[in-house]
């Protein structure tokens, strides 16, 4: 018996392919046992060990044959240096490690502006049903990657914006309620049935605005070793368990320039895990409006994406001149007003200014961000308004 190594990969269609060193291709094994050590090496990025007993080639340590193979003569043209074969680890965890590492990052979207490894972990987490806080600048797209992950998970989804609300116990546990034909009696939220959701995704919005009150009802259903919720409003204060795999996602703000949020306890901190999502540079944002309106053209599109890229330069600067960049979604919607008519200079007076102060005169935040806007757009005249040598390159 001779031993080869083949090449094991996903190709466009997402179909495992098995071939040889010159390109000859195998059929896939037809028992679970081969299939599954495939998908192993497919996951680990490794070659598939081969062997040629009497004319046919078995994968791995398995004597399942494939459902058709290639001669003898033809398997000597394979690599003959071994490669180690994969860790043999359970089925649903090769399963697991194929979707993160191989299918994933093909079901992020285009205009999800996020790293893959960062989506991955996204990815890892909620399939692991871990808590997730996805934090981040306002407009940088945190809920969009949370409703994108839903969608590629198809799974059940539940959405809770915890800023909106000023009655968390009403929002996260139920209402007593009164008539005169059933007396009182307790109705419970769309959250407690949300929770007994088998493997369902629970957005929980703006958690950096919620009521501190909303954070306490939460600490048990959060906590790992608990993940249980008490309805101390219905008869008895019976409890509700978490159901299996309920991934719960929470969006946040957090830092000075968010004034009417609140500082997160850290022991609710502790009891998520932390994907930070950045604001991103100019050519990303250019790439996005691109994507965002392809029928825009490219000059005012650069204009865009290098007076937003500009202002975030700024803010990562030891002392920054203004108090908040602009954000993506400030920037789509200036390059809306764009597309829809609107010069890049209209659009500025409408949708960047008023987000910056003008007290201080020539030395106040407003003043600058129009410094910046004027390195890009010509007012038709010849006069420099503004000092522009200050603004960062």
């Amino acid at each position: 018996m001779q031993e080869f190594i083949l090449k094991a990969y996903r190709n466009t269609d997402k179909a495992i392919v098995i071939e040889s060193k010159s390109g000859i291709n195998f059929n896939m094994p037809k028992d679970d046992d081969s299939i599954r050590k495939i998908k192993q090496a497919v996951s680990f990025k490794q070659n598939v060990k081969a062997k040629m007993d009497n004319g046919s080639v078995v994968f791995g340590a398995t004597k399942a044959e494939p459902t058709s193979g290639k001669p003898f003569e033809e398997l000597m043209e394979l690599a003959v240096d071994y490669v180690a074969a994969p860790v043999d680890v359970p089925t649903e965890q090769a399963e697991l490690i194929n979707f993160v590492h191989a299918e994933a990052k093909d079901l992020k979207p285009d205009l999800l502006m996020m790293g893959n490894l960062s989506w991955k972990y996204l990815v890892r987490s909620a399939m692991r049903g871990k808590n997730i806080m996805m934090t981040g600048p306002a407009g940088c797209g945190k809920t969009m990657a949370a409703k994108s992950l839903v969608n590629a998970l198809d799974r059940p989804e539940f959405y809770f914006n915890l800023g909106a609300t000023q009655d968390p116990r009403s929002t996260l546990i139920g209402n007593t309620h009164f008539s005169k034909e059933d007396g009182t009696y307790f109705t419970e939220s769309e959250f407690v049935r949300a929770i007994q959701t088998e493997n369902a995704v629970i957005l929980l919005d703006e958690l950096s605005r919620a009521h501190p009150e909303a954070w306490n009802i939460l600490m048990t259903v959060l906590d790992q070793g608990q993940r249980y919720l008490r309805l101390d409003e219905a008869d008895g204060s019976p409890i509700v368990k978490v159901a299996k795999g309920v991934c719960f996602i929470a969006t946040a703000n957090i830092g000075n320039e968010y004034t009417s949020t609140r500082v997160i306890d850290r022991a609710m901190l502790d009891r998520f895990t932390i994907i930070e999502m950045e604001m991103l540079g100019g050519d990303q944002e250019k790439d996005l409006l691109i994507m965002l309106y392809p029928n825009l053209d490219k000059e005012s599109i650069s204009i865009i994406g290098d007076i937003v890229g500009d202002t975030r330069k700024e803010m990562a600067t030891e002392s920054p001149r203004i108090s908040t960049a602009i954000s993506t979604r400030a920037s789509v919607e200036l390059a809306s007003l764009v597309y829809d008519g609107f010069t890049v200079e209209e659009a500025a007076g409408v949708i960047i200014y008023p987000q910056y102060d003008s007290a201080g005169g020539v030395d106040s935040e407003r003043t600058f961000v129009k410094q910046i806007i004027q390195k890009y757009i010509s007012d038709g005249t010849e006069e420099d308004l503004f000092n522009t040598d200050g603004v960062q390159e």
